[in-house]
């Protein structure tokens, strides 16, 4: 296994990745102290508002809920960079009045954090957030700087001299009861470096949905409890 891991005090978990260490957060995100960033997967801010839209019930409040969380993880990291791996928003039209403002809000409130978009599938149907969100955009695969050995994504893809941290896939794992209880938990999915160098971050967004992985050997899993990132044997 040529992913090096370790656990960081009772919440986060540590992988050492082409030589960088990264942490690995129940949240869902990933903290690279090295660089002072913060990586975030699959926001889908504008989800609700789409759906509502064409009169499907959905749950309230989900950007409130997914900006709450994320400005808990700036907080908590001190993060002074956030870059979005993908899917920022959901589609064309799905950042209505009310979603933006809230943007907004939060936007001021972080002015001090460069926040960097990687495109994603959706991104490109939807278009660019509005410019006074102040995101720095990019094409994927990116790097933090020309010399890591990381790449960000938001599509799983191989880049050649790297190891690629992506977005869009949603993983989960599903664990069974005894009883037949049945229990979906977000979760961290690190392809081994040698045969699969890639990663795939857990969707962030409070309204999202998950896909079930397909694991291959050699690959690391870490499930996202509320309160640690424990390692799926």
């Amino acid at each position: 296994m040529a992913v090096a891991t370790a656990i960081t005090g009772p919440a986060a978990a540590t992988v050492t990745l082409a030589g960088h260490a990264l942490h690995l957060r129940p949240a869902g995100t990933v903290w690279w102290p090295e660089h002072a960033a913060l990586l975030v997967a699959d926001a889908h801010f504008g989800k609700a508002h789409a759906f509502r839209r064409l009169g499907v019930p959905v749950p309230e409040a989900t950007t409130a809920d997914t900006l709450q969380r994320l400005s808990a993880e700036i907080a908590a990291t001190q993060a002074q960079c956030v870059v979005f791996l993908g899917d920022f928003s959901h589609a064309k039209g799905s950042l209505g009045d009310d979603t933006l403002s809230a943007l907004r809000h939060w936007r001021r409130q972080h002015a001090g954090v460069k926040l960097v978009l990687v495109r994603g599938n959706h991104d490109a149907r939807a278009g660019d957030p509005p410019a006074d969100l102040g995101l720095q955009m990019v094409d994927e695969p990116w790097r933090l700087h020309p010399d890591d050995g990381i790449a960000l994504a938001h599509h799983p893809q191989a880049v050649a001299g790297a190891y690629v941290l992506a977005g869009h896939w949603h993983p989960c794992v599903t664990l069974h009861g005894r009883a037949r209880q049945r229990l979906r938990l977000p979760c961290f999915w690190l392809g081994d470096a040698a045969q699969r160098p890639v990663g795939i971050l857990p969707a962030f967004g409070a309204f999202t949905g998950m896909h079930p992985i397909e694991r291959a050997p050699g690959d690391a899993v870490w499930l996202c409890t509320a309160q640690q990132v424990c390692a799926y044997p």
